[in-house]
């Protein structure tokens, strides 16, 4: 039996462990596909984790793993998202690391397929789409 081992997104060097998380951007008017033909878009701004990301790169490669298509991620966890263990009082400074997020804005291409047949990839998204936090839509 193989184990498989787990992809989870995270910068290799980061120069502060703790930062501020910022505000999220409306929306971005000028997203483009730039290497698919089919594209998985954003129409809402937020945070999306590393371990979505993945969940949602796997339901999508298995929809089109027979038919020998390409996905490209385009957006990448380089937020580093930190928390408070449980029953912590208040003060005492910022938490621990958690895990990592991507910033999203409303409007972004997400994920993109080529080489696959227009109906596969339509499928392969609405699966990878349920797995966002997010709403998407399947844009050219």
């Amino acid at each position: 039996m193989v184990k498989l081992k787990k992809l989870i997104l995270q910068p290799k060097k980061f120069k502060f462990k703790k930062v501020r998380k910022g505000k999220l951007k409306k929306y971005i008017y000028n997203s483009k596909i730039n290497f698919g033909f089919i594209g998985l878009k954003a129409v809402e701004s937020c945070f999306i984790t590393s371990k979505q990301i993945e969940s949602a790169r796997q339901a999508i490669s298995r929809k089109i793993k027979k038919k020998g298509g390409k996905i490209w991620i385009k957006i990448f966890p380089n937020t580093p998202i930190t928390k408070k263990p449980n029953e912590v009082r208040m003060g005492k400074g910022k938490g621990n690391l958690s895990h990592w997020a991507a910033k999203v804005r409303g409007g972004s291409i997400l994920f993109e397929i080529g080489g696959v047949q227009k109906k596969i990839a339509i499928k392969a998204f609405r699966t990878g789409g349920a797995k966002l936090p997010v709403k998407t839509v399947i844009c050219d």
